[in-house]
């Protein structure tokens, strides 16, 4: 049966399709049937110069473009504001059963968010959907990735707490852009402190694999 886990992310910019790849590279080099999927993407014209196509490279999967990822736009901005200029607004239905069809050939797929977890995905005068309502009808836990840097503490504890609120699980914090110095030491520390959830895995820059033994890895999945 098929295991997913979904990352997400404090912010746009942190890291969070770099670690996606790093995950899926790991699964997949373990000899394990690693798939990925994306439900809403936008900034580029086509899967292969997407974030999408970026995983498929460095993870090394042979899986088809066209499974996934379901929404594309081109406009460099929120989805929702994406599909109000270009049309194809997405759809909850939708995904649920893209993402059926990946769970179907692969055993672990990492599902990757769009921006941070407040992005809008849809907001019109039909429906309006939230990635937390992605994550909820896929019924999936989380892993949240977060820059170590300055400023960090604040923007994970809080990212941290609204997905609680919200009945998101978080199984664990991924320190990106981790050098081990003093400050991020203690960011490390205080979030974990202040937010009540691991930090699972700390990744430097140009890592080339996630620092994280595959069984461990694996327990995150559900």
């Amino acid at each position: 049966m098929s295991k997913g886990l979904f990352i997400t992310g404090t912010g746009t910019d942190v890291g969070k399709t770099y670690v996606t790849a790093l995950i899926v590279k790991k699964l997949h080099q373990a000899g394990l049937r690693a798939g990925y999927y994306k439900a809403a993407l936008s900034g580029a014209s086509n899967i292969t110069d997407s974030d999408a196509g970026y995983v498929k490279r460095i993870s090394g999967i042979s899986q088809p473009e066209e499974e996934m990822v379901s929404y594309l736009y081109r406009d460099a901005v929120s989805p929702h504001l994406a599909a109000r200029r270009e049309g194809n607004p997405v759809s909850l239905s939708k995904i649920r059963r893209d993402y059926a069809k990946v769970c179907k050939r692969y055993d672990y797929v990492t599902v990757e968010g769009s921006g941070g977890i407040v992005c809008p995905l849809r907001w019109d005068e039909k429906e309006r959907i939230l990635l937390a309502d992605v994550i909820k009808e896929l019924e999936l836990e989380t892993l949240l990735v977060a820059d170590a840097g300055l400023g960090t503490i604040h923007k994970t504890v809080v990212t941290a707490e609204y997905m609680r609120s919200h009945g998101l699980s978080v199984k664990g914090i991924v320190l990106n852009c981790y050098i081990g110095d003093e400050m991020q030491k203690d960011n490390l520390q205080m979030i974990e402190t202040l937010s009540g959830i691991p930090v699972t895995a700390c990744v430097g820059q140009g890592e080339k694999e996630f620092p994280m033994d595959i069984e461990g890895l694996t327990l995150l999945f559900t």
